[in-house]
């Protein structure tokens, strides 16, 4: 079993080896948590992010997949910018959701991470219910035990879900 750990605060103070930017498929920086972690990281995550090939014009990383740069200022070794979906429903989103966390996990394996930081994907301007959020998210991270997986959850409501469902996962 993963050790999992949840703590309200800002993502881009997290000590480990690779934080999770809940980019947009640009890839290029945008709004809350994606803005936020460029901001801290400075322009050179921008560049190392220019340095990814879009996969077709615009896209540099698709819906449910991830990426994985180095992070400029930051005091972790990677940022890992993955996109997830913006939710329609449960039963069409869902998949892409537990592919966004997938693929980043995979990621930080292959470079021989042994911490992550993730934002809740999906959960702000993308409006995927918490609730459900947290369901995915966690049960998809159970999976991962050799990494020590820190979720940074901004705001009290959605820390108190998370904290829920991860009691309700244990029990």
């Amino acid at each position: 079993m993963s050790h999992i750990q949840l703590i309200q605060g800002d993502i881009t103070t997290a000590h480990v080896d690779a934080i999770v930017n809940a980019a947009n498929s640009r890839m290029l920086g945008g709004g809350g948590v994606d803005g936020a972690i460029h901001r801290v990281a400075g322009p050179e995550l921008l560049q190392a992010c220019l340095q990814v090939p879009e996969s077709e014009p615009g896209v540099r990383c698709p819906v449910g997949h991830a990426q994985i740069t180095r992070a400029g200022r930051l005091s972790a070794k990677f940022v890992i910018h993955t996109v997830g979906p913006i939710y329609r429903s449960h039963h069409h989103s869902g998949p892409y959701l537990e592919s966004a966390y997938r693929h980043t996990l995979e990621l930080a394996r292959t470079h021989h991470c042994h911490s992550i930081a993730f934002p809740a994907i999906s959960c702000g301007v993308y409006g995927y219910p918490y609730q459900d959020a947290a369901q995915i998210a966690l049960t998809t991270c159970l999976d991962y035990g050799e990494l020590d997986i820190t979720f940074y959850l901004f705001a009290d409501d959605i820390y108190q879900v998370w904290q829920d469902v991860y009691q309700q996962l244990l029990a």
